[in-house]
């Protein structure tokens, strides 16, 4: 993040579809406490005007969001120079915001409670993920995986095979342009599914993986087995995703990475920051040597 903005007033950070890092501040924000750790930025009023600051390959620009009624927690970007904003507060229901190139609001609607993830792709769609507090509650959540077009309407809700858990809680989510794979608890299967409306679990040998990298035929996935810094390197059959290698999470300079924020996968990309907001890593879907 370039050094002129405040670190400390980004409500929302992200990677975004076209490989550009996406950071949402807020200039007249104030810090509160947070029981989940570091003190949070909050809005002081509503509704708020925001700076999207947009950085694609060493290029910086910025882009305002008007009138936003959110604290906003997820964004992304969309097609068309559009945005899309996610989180709670004054709008109640309406907990998610389509904005136009001008940033202006163009949409306000209802994407459920307890959203994990919101990921775009760059065919207008927009996936949302969700953890058990709404899976259990609200109506659009209980799918725990679901798809809107880029205008804001549901298009398709995650339906377990018979005789698979539902969802409770996705712990891992990676969108490509067509597709999405999530990992959830409690059985942690791999779940592929397609714009198209082809679904396709396997049996997975990683518990709780917190990222995935999707390349292929081959899978790197972060973390699980109480093991935050370990990469499973493996392949992909018609039913399994199978171990071949096993490797540990380094920081550049060779540092381990044992603690992170929330991973953004793309494709065959893994991004990745620690507690601050200021400067993300990529990690490239490993295949196994030999």
């Amino acid at each position: 993040m370039p050094r002129q903005y405040d670190h400390r007033k980004v409500l929302a950070t992200t990677v975004d579809a076209w490989d550009r890092t996406l950071w949402l501040v807020c200039p007249d924000a104030e810090l509160q406490p947070s029981p989940y750790g570091r003190p949070r930025p909050r809005p002081r009023g509503f509704p708020y005007d925001a700076l999207l600051v947009v950085d694609g390959g060493g290029t910086v620009r910025e882009q305002p969001l008007r009138d936003l009624s959110l604290r906003v927690t997820h964004l992304d970007a969309l097609p068309n120079g559009r945005f899309v904003v996610q989180g709670y507060g004054a709008a109640g229901d309406r907990n998610a915001q389509i904005h136009g190139p001008d940033g202006r609001r163009r949409r306000s609607f209802e994407m459920g409670s307890a959203v994990e993830y919101l990921m775009a792709d760059r065919r207008h769609h927009v996936w949302s993920a969700y953890f058990d507090e709404g899976v259990y509650t609200d109506p659009i959540s209980a799918a725990g995986l679901v798809r809107w077009d880029s205008g804001g309407n549901h298009r398709w809700g995650y339906t377990p095979p018979e005789g698979v858990e539902h969802i409770d809680t996705v712990y891992a989510l990676n969108v490509d342009d067509g597709v999405a794979w999530a990992d959830y608890y409690p059985t942690f299967p791999l779940v592929e599914a397609r714009t198209n409306g082809e679904v396709r679990l396997r049996r997975t040998p990683v518990v709780a993986p917190a990222g995935l990298a999707v390349h292929g035929e081959h899978i790197t996935m972060l973390g699980g087995d109480r093991q935050p810094d370990r990469l499973h390197l493996c392949r992909l059959t018609e039913s399994e995703v199978l171990p071949v290698e096993e490797a540990r999470l380094t920081l550049p300079n060779g540092a381990p990475l044992k603690r992170y924020a929330r991973p953004v996968g793309r494709g065959g990309q893994l991004y990745l920051r620690g507690a601050s907001p200021r400067q993300w890593y990529v990690l490239g879907a490993q295949e196994p040597s030999g």
